[in-house]
């Protein structure tokens, strides 16, 4: 198995109903979740121009989640069925 990392893109304020439909989609994938991961707060961008504020929006990184899958399709199957707010960027971790 292979572990890939589930990137949640976009902010809205959660309602009762989205919360619940995490709920269960964590625990519908509980047994291929290796890292819950967390939500992000307000962050800083840093480059050779400086430091930036990273407000929280709806094209901001809003949390992380690791999985286990056979191969990249399946862990784009897993991450489509996920309540996101705006997308979610699935990329392969390199093993060591």
């Amino acid at each position: 198995m292979k572990q890939y990392i589930l990137l949640h893109y976009g902010f809205t304020k959660p309602t009762p109903e989205i919360m619940t439909a995490w709920g269960k989609w964590f625990e519908s994938y509980s047994d291929t979740i290796i890292d819950m991961g967390g939500h992000f707060m307000d962050g800083r961008e840093i480059s050779k121009e400086g430091v930036k504020k990273l407000p929280l929006g709806l094209d901001s990184i809003t949390g992380y989640t690791i999985v286990e899958a056979e191969n990249m399709d399946e862990a784009v199957k897993i991450a489509q069925e996920n309540p996101y707010t705006s997308s979610i960027r699935v990329y392969e971790l390199k093993s060591q």
